[in-house]
């Protein structure tokens, strides 16, 4: 058989491809000869590496830092209870070359960032950004204009969820949909939030289904377009949007460059507010009239696990700080000291004298003081 034709093995493994017209033969050779890199081996990754992994890339490319969390194994589906603890770039690579050796596999074992982000995406045809993160979603639209890599957009919150496609001549990015990126605290990410397991799944595997038509050549991809999925009740939107002719990444006079500031750009730096150590506050909760502890989780969190004090979500502090006095001590906490950090610095702001957070959240209360509490 000529070189670059499919063997009777992959004839055999990819027949219900090649009896797709869209797809057929050449669409399948096109996915041999392609390449996709994954940004995120989590919960948008695991379905999307998987389904690009059968679907027959000729190489998949899996970039993550992380390693794996219990609380991962409830959507992210490359992994399992003996794989806590472990790199998930690690695991992830086993589990796909066991799913289809004849894909080239490969460990991408760093977080994409501003340093590297360049080099490693040049090295794919395109990108399925499968992270939690506008920081990395604002520098992978960059390194999609300065490269002409595409990249497949997903991301999830709760029940709701939405796909993309970015960076193709001619097409809207990233920047065209989204200008400026939201204000902190505004999209929580799944940690803070919660997410539905299976609507990683739904979304992650639509963003399969996005990079296998663009190396294969089939279909319309969604380009200049954004579906919205909302799986609470079940409907599915399809947004139409333009490209925008001043984008700083695509527009006519456009300039794509890598920034270096992305976590300030998207507001994610962490607030400078003062800490407390979970050690710290069990000394001072032995008199509980001593300080103001505020819960700034959300009421049904509050029921999981509880510490004691007042619950005032965060997005409440606002209209509620009546109930608090400004000049007894604060302190603020949540799970894991996102939200308490950012609550501390509007007390801060609106004349608190004194107000702490609690470093690591419940997080560190469970690891120094008490090693019972569920963790979620």
């Amino acid at each position: 058989m000529a070189e670059g034709h499919l063997n009777r093995t992959e004839v055999l493994r990819y027949g219900r491809h090649l009896l797709l017209p869209e797809i057929g033969l050449e669409g399948q050779e096109r996915l041999r000869n392609a390449s996709v890199l994954v940004v995120g081996a989590g919960g948008l990754g695991s379905p999307a590496a998987l389904y690009c992994a059968a679907a027959g890339f000729g190489r998949l490319g899996i970039a993550d830092a992380d390693t794996v969390d219990p609380s991962n194994l409830q959507r992210q589906i490359l992994y399992s209870e003996p794989d806590i603890g472990a790199s998930k770039v690690e695991r992830a690579v086993l589990r796909l070359r066991e799913f289809n050796r004849g894909v080239r596999v490969e460990p991408i074992q760093v977080r994409v960032d501003a340093s590297n982000a360049l080099a490693i995406v040049a090295e794919y045809d395109l990108v399925i950004d499968a992270t939690d993160n506008f920081e990395t979603r604002y520098l992978l639209a960059d390194v999609s204009a300065l490269t002409g890599r595409p990249v497949v957009h997903g991301a999830v919150h709760g029940f709701e969820g939405q796909v993309s496609v970015f960076g193709l001549p001619g097409r809207p990015c990233y920047r065209c949909l989204h200008p400026v990126p939201p204000p902190p605290g505004l999209a929580p990410g799944c940690g803070e939030a919660g997410v539905l397991g299976a609507a990683t799944g739904v979304i992650g595997s639509l963003q399969a289904v996005e990079a296998v038509k663009l190396a294969a050549g089939a279909g319309e991809p969604l380009a200049g377009r954004l579906l919205h999925i909302d799986l609470r009740l079940g409907r599915f939107e399809t947004i139409e949007f333009d490209a925008d002719p001043s984008c700083p990444a695509c527009g006519r006079s456009a300039t794509p460059e890598i920034r270096h500031d992305y976590t300030e750009f998207c507001g994610a730096a962490d607030p400078v507010v003062r800490t407390v150590t979970a050690i710290e506050l069990a000394r001072r909760l032995v008199d509980p009239e001593s300080v103001q502890l505020i819960d700034v989780r959300r009421p049904h969190e509050a029921h999981i696990v509880s510490i004691g004090g007042i619950v005032i979500p965060e997005f409440e502090l606002p209209a509620r700080m009546s109930e608090l006095d400004p000049a007894r001590p604060v302190v603020c906490y949540c799970r894991s000291g996102i939200r308490s950090a950012r609550a501390a610095a509007l007390l801060e702001a609106a004349g608190f004298s004194d107000v702490a957070h609690l470093a690591g959240g419940l997080f560190s209360w469970a690891a120094t003081v008490d090693p019972d509490i569920p963790l979620y």
